[in-house]
């Protein structure tokens, strides 16, 4: 452990001793970008853009997605050390701290919960269940055992119309749901209600109405990253943000079983484990109804917690418009990754993220640098945020938009920065790279959904400079993958603010430990850093900001 962190931080001081140097090999190694860019865009920002380099973006991702910041859980050591690596930089480069209590973090308190294996348990009819293999436990110790009955999603909206349990008693059952929430609802419906007025969730509506506990019935997402939420429960522990907790989150014990867990839940029934995740992958949770009151069901739940802490990276440059720099074009990426896993063929347990997304990481502390070096400067100021606990369900972007360090209403747009760093070589026929971008190319998610200004700004600057292949494919709002959700940029775009996502698309290395700075393709980033940057240079130089003309479509209005 100890050697881990002498490593670590001798990386830093030798990325950090050589700035100077590599500032020169810049210098000297500069392009005449603005002798063949447009009179459109501006010699100062030309000239700003060519600090950021390719050399510049190895040497950063070298060290953030290297082996001794162990994959970047949130939280972790490794999370920790890469924010103060990125505080040291902003700091020397002259940008402003914009967290809390004049610093870059803006802390995040978690809580984390660890599971006994050995005293939490579940039995059917007396067949006993397996933790880790046949269920995972909930947040919350106690035992209990009872009937079930199943109420599909378990959420209570009435200005919808939505109450699952019309003629459906929960006293003294175990209340069996589908997770996430009811078609139509959105996290934005939960913050602008009263809980116990305009919502309930599962489980107050449970303890109100003497339910004794909850089995969850798993997404597919879940069930499918099942192996690595076991390991992690069992070994680093279950963690999430205190502030987040909707309903009462210490009244019911509550499991979220395996689909062999389910299949004997609902052997018998009216309807089966599979047809019942038929009817929710397409959105019918079905009708409730109580199971066979042959069967009971017992499970007891043994957990110790502890509060933990994480943390944003937040950065302004301030604009040179006395009246503009109160306005903010905000650029964002996560620097968090899925930490220590499930080892792959080679041995190798550490998922270090370099393209997810130690690329956005890295350009956007480049960019964040050329900013804040420019001279003169664009006359909006410009915000930076690393988000934190992307993976976990796009905790950071959410705790901001929550709880901004700058006035949420004066961000004129938001440009996401997540995967920009891996390229499809030529002759690569391997199915999992299929959709994977070319060395020109990078696709350009959103920039027209709210704002038809954004999107022709974009254009105009891609155009007048470096001319990538920006590829709208995920434009589409009935996208399959869901894009649109899965990045930073959707708890902005919530909030009415206008967007930008850029992505490279999913390749074979994705969440996997494979996933190392050695396949990245560094001028690819270089251009595309570049060109993000001379965007948010011209959105900071409008007369007015960009006008929000456009709503989401409905299908990206939707809950995640």
């Amino acid at each position: 452990m100890r050697k881990k962190l002498v490593l670590s931080l001798a990386l830093v001081l030798t990325l950090v001793s050589a700035q100077s140097l590599a500032l020169t090999q810049r210098r000297a190694t500069r392009k005449a970008v603005a002798a063949t860019s447009a009179p459109a865009l501006a010699a100062e920002a030309l000239r700003a853009a060519e600090q950021i380099t390719a050399a510049q973006l190895r040497d950063y991702l070298t060290f953030i997605a290297s082996d001794e910041m162990e994959g970047r859980d949130t939280p972790s050591r490794g999370l920790d050390t890469t924010a103060k690596f990125l505080a040291l930089q902003l700091a020397r480069a002259g940008a402003k701290p914009a967290g809390d209590d004049g610093t870059y973090f803006q802390r995040i308190k978690l809580r984390r919960v660890k599971v006994d294996p050995e005293k939490t348990r579940v039995e059917l009819d007396g067949q006993r269940f397996n933790y880790g293999d046949d269920f995972l436990a909930g947040n919350v110790s106690g035992t209990t055992s009872g009937n079930l009955v199943y109420v599909g999603h378990g959420w209570v909206f009435p200005a919808k119309n939505i109450n699952p349990y019309a003629g459906i008693d929960v006293r003294d059952r175990i209340m069996v749901v589908a997770s996430g929430l009811p078609r139509g609802v959105t996290f934005n419906d939960l913050l602008s209600g009263k809980q116990g007025q305009d919502w309930e969730s599962p489980d107050s509506y449970g303890k109100k109405n003497g339910a004794r506990g909850i089995v969850f019935i798993p997404s597919f997402q879940e069930l499918a990253t099942w192996n690595r939420r076991r390991q992690s429960a069992i070994e680093r522990g279950i963690t999430y943000v205190e502030r987040f907790q909707t309903g009462n989150p210490d009244q019911l014990p509550s499991i979220t079983a395996s689909f062999s867990l389910l299949n004997a839940l609902f052997r018998g029934e009216k309807v089966s484990a599979s047809d019942l995740f038929a009817r929710l992958a397409a959105g019918e949770d079905g009708e409730p109804f109580a199971l066979s009151p042959d069967k009971t069901l017992t499970m007891s739940v043994d957990v110790a917690s502890e509060t933990v802490y994480t943390q944003n990276v937040v950065a302004t440059v301030e604009g040179s418009d006395p009246v503009l720099k109160n306005e903010y074009v905000a650029l964002g990426a996560h620097y968090d990754h899925v930490g220590i896993g499930l080892p792959d063929k080679n041995g190798d347990r550490i998922y270090n993220g370099a393209d997810d997304d130690g690329s956005g990481t890295t350009a956007l502390l480049a960019i964040a640098e050329a900013f804040a070096r420019s001279n003169p400067r664009p006359k909006r100021s410009i915000l930076f945020v690393w988000h934190a606990g992307e993976e976990k369900g796009l905790w950071g972007s959410r705790y901001f938009t929550q709880f901004p360090t700058v006035p949420l209403d004066r961000i004129i747009a938001q440009l996401n920065i997540d995967m920009i760093g891996r390229s499809k070589r030529d002759g690569d026929a391997k199915p999992e790279n299929r959709d994977l971008s070319g060395p020109n190319e990078i696709y350009v998610i959103g920039s027209r959904m709210m704002s038809t200004e954004l999107g022709e700004l974009s254009e105009r600057v891609n155009k007048s400079y470096l001319n990538l292949a920006f590829n709208y494919k995920y434009d589409d709002p009935k996208d399959p993958n869901r894009f649109f959700f899965r990045s930073d940029h959707y708890n902005y775009a919530q909030k009415g603010i206008p967007i930008i996502f850029y992505f490279d698309g999913v390749h074979e290395d994705y969440h996997r430990p494979s996933d190392s700075p050695d396949k990245i393709d560094y001028q690819k980033m270089e251009r595309v850093a570049r060109t993000i940057f001379m965007t948010a240079w011209e959105l900071a130089n409008l007369p007015q900001r960009p006008r929000v003309d456009r709503e989401l479509p409905a299908e990206l209005r939707g809950a995640r």
